[in-house]
């Protein structure tokens, strides 16, 4: 197989990354400052859809611009260093390096935010796609020519089958394996430990059928 004819794209928030303990740390700073009660553990365990949706639980509309603001910018002294990677997760990204592919992180999170998250880590991608979410990940996937897309949310299931991408699902995130499945999932892991081997089986079918 030729170097980077795999393009594999990966969420970040509970796909990757377990970034809920410094995303609650980053709302319970917000309460602080604003002055504006939020559950952070109820907010975290609704990882997923774009910060806006989550904000409007909390904030009047009208504040909603001030408050996302405020939260960024608290952000980066509160979230990144609580975040570890999860199960799995670095030994998938390593197959497909060695399977000589491209890595792309496509997350609803703001790109500089999840750039941090990654450099933090010590962890080595292609690109990433920011702030997208559902159909705006299709189009990324498209746009890069995906290969496969993994996530934890039902959102990542559909924005695969949407760009007619298979997609892995774990069930690291707030999303039941039947809630995948029935998303769309062509299969659903409980974390990343049986990715590589799972890769490997794609990549051998893509090569008998290929004649490469």
């Amino acid at each position: 197989m030729s170097q980077y004819r795999v393009v594999i794209g990966f969420d970040l928030d509970m796909t990757l990354l377990d970034t809920r303990r410094g995303i609650a740390a980053t709302w319970r700073a917000l309460t602080v400052r604003t002055g504006v009660r939020v559950d952070a553990e109820l907010a975290v365990s609704r990882l997923g859809p774009p910060l806006r949706q989550e904000m409007s639980e909390w904030f009047p509309s009208e504040r909603i611009e001030e408050a996302v603001s405020i939260y960024r910018s608290l952000y980066p002294d509160h979230a990144i260093a609580p975040s570890v990677a999860l199960p799995g997760a670095l030994e998938a990204l390593v197959a497909v390096r060695e399977a000589g592919g491209r890595i792309v992180v496509i997350t609803s999170k703001l790109g500089r935010l999840a750039e941090l998250h990654l450099a933090h880590l010590g962890i080595s991608v292609d690109h990433v796609y920011g702030d997208v979410f559902h159909a705006q990940k299709a189009d990324v996937l498209r746009a890069v020519g995906a290969s496969l897309y993994i996530g934890d949310h039902v959102a990542d299931m559909q924005a695969g089958v949407l760009a007619e991408v298979p997609a892995v699902g774990v069930t690291s995130g707030p999303c039941s394996a039947d809630e995948l499945r029935a998303a769309g999932a062509t299969i659903v892991f409980e974390d990343l430990h049986p990715f590589p081997a799972f890769l490997h089986r794609m990549i051998s079918v893509g090569r008998a059928g290929s004649g490469d």
